[in-house]
């Protein structure tokens, strides 16, 4: 029987086959949740948008994707980077049953702070992250009471792709 549905989204400059989302896919159907990874990359081509691409068609294609699943059951929204942004965004949207954001950015220049819905909520955040500070990470975390894991490890958390799929995997079950 199938539990609900997770949406897995990659970072800027990634794929849908990324390590990170792929593992967690496992991880989901390991444990009876469907997975999906929506392919971001011609929205990240989108250079004369913005530097990251045309990220509010990203926010839109994920809101389709998630009001769909909703429809059928819970839905869990992941994402990495740029997808963990687009996932809180769209959890203000969409209630999800979970979040879980690995290395997000709390600011993204002009565009608003990291959003998130009153939901479960597991972080994963490298302490070396070179792009975002884990000290920012922290006091986000902080007074949503949210699930933090900080790892020894870089922006893209390489290191810890297992780990990313253990604490999903704590997530899911928590649920």
């Amino acid at each position: 029987m199938v539990k609900g549905h997770c949406i897995l989204s990659h970072g800027f400059e990634s794929g849908p086959d990324a390590t990170k989302v792929t593992a967690l896919a496992d991880a989901a159907h390991s444990l009876g949740w469907t997975a999906e990874r929506p392919d971001y990359t011609d929205l990240d081509a989108r250079s004369e948008v913005s530097k990251y691409g045309d990220v509010y068609a990203r926010i839109e294609r994920l809101l389709g994707l998630a009001r769909a699943a909703a429809e059928r059951g819970p839905v869990v929204l992941a994402g990495s980077s740029l997808g963990a942004y687009i996932s809180g965004a769209v959890s203000m949207q969409v209630r999800p049953a979970g979040l879980f954001l690995m290395a997000p950015p709390i600011y993204m220049g002009p565009a608003p702070a990291l959003q998130a819905a009153d939901v479960p909520l597991s972080l994963l955040h490298g302490w070396n992250d070179e792009l975002i500070p884990a000290s920012d990470v922290v006091a986000w975390a902080q007074p949503r009471r949210a699930r933090l894991l900080l790892v020894d490890d870089g922006h893209r958390l390489s290191a810890h792709v297992d780990a990313s799929a253990s604490a999903f995997r704590r997530l899911l079950l928590s649920l």
